[in-house]
């Protein structure tokens, strides 16, 4: 190393900071902790776009991602007005196919009129209440995926 300019200081030794560290480790009683670290800490990152942003941003995936919701949703409301169909058409077709169905008295009522007038109404808050579950478990589902890319 070239002598320091200034005068009255006296010039650095020749050895490194990393030796003299070295010498002053084994020198200590007790191991010094040194962190490792990686040279490429400081590395660029690939930015990470979560799923919403490209709900957000109306992209092509954000669309894929939408669009697989709404079938979903679709698929089941299809089958509560299929199963709801099937029902209130059925009930006519039974009675009309089972004739000893439309004599039967329950408390004064003909079974048909029971059935329309009242029993019919508990069927559908129940299948309401067991489409809004599943509709609300679809969602959540959904949410699941898009939080987890």
């Amino acid at each position: 190393m070239s002598p320091d300019p200034r005068p009255g200081r006296p010039s650095p030794s020749p050895r490194t900071d990393a030796a003299r560290r070295m010498d002053a480790f084994r020198r200590s009683e007790t191991p010094r902790r040194v962190s490792v670290t990686s040279p490429r800490t400081a590395a660029a990152r690939r930015p990470r776009y979560p799923a919403t942003r490209e709900i957000d941003e109306q992209t092509r995936l954000g669309e894929v991602y939408m669009r697989s919701l709404l079938r979903t949703q679709f698929r089941l409301a299809l089958f509560v007005c299929t199963v709801l169909a099937c029902v209130v058409g059925g009930l006519p077709l039974l009675f009309l196919l089972i004739p000893e169905l439309r004599e039967v008295d329950v408390l004064g009522v003909s079974l048909p009129w029971a059935v329309l007038a009242g029993l019919i109404y508990p069927a559908f808050v129940i299948g309401a209440w067991l489409y809004v579950r599943q509709a609300e478990r679809n969602e959540r589902h959904f949410a699941e995926l898009v939080e987890r890319r």
